[in-house]
């Protein structure tokens, strides 16, 4: 079987659980973590909800996002996401799906400004050479290397 070179091999490393902040931006709060206890590659899910949520989706024959903004108490039914390295410090990457008071979906590529209500994280640390974001000139964003 022949390997794929885009790819990149890990072992499993620490697994992190706990409790979000309340009233703190979503992704900064998961930086932080992976500042805190020196993690460059991870995976994680987290469950929970925000008092407000930006987010997005990629316009991929202009290559820029394209947000919407909701300021209304929202339920988190599923985020996941990555963090690995961006210019030498940890980067979150993370796509949500939301729903109001009524039952009404809504996501997508997670962005700051999304204030945490409630949150509950499940991290899983991946031990390897860290992977690097950089400028992918196909598609404009910033993939990583490989």
């Amino acid at each position: 079987m022949e390997s794929n070179p885009a790819l990149a091999e890990f072992k499993s490393g620490r697994c992190l659980a706990g409790r979000l902040p309340h009233g703190r931006d979503l992704l900064k709060s998961i930086e932080k973590i992976c500042e805190e206890y020196s993690i460059t590659m991870a995976t994680f899910t987290l469950i929970g909800a925000v008092s407000c949520a930006t987010f997005g989706a990629y316009d991929q024959a202009q290559q820029v996002y394209v947000t919407v903004k909701e300021e209304k108490p929202l339920e988190i039914v599923s985020c996941t996401g990555n963090i690995s390295l961006k210019e030498g410090h940890p980067f979150v990457h993370a796509h949500i799906l939301l729903c109001d008071d009524q039952g009404k979906s809504l996501g997508g590529h997670l962005f700051s400004e999304t204030l945490i209500y409630a949150g509950e994280i499940h991290l899983r640390e991946l031990i390897g050479e860290p992977l690097n974001r950089a400028y992918d000139e196909t598609t404009g964003l910033m993939l990583w290397n490989g």
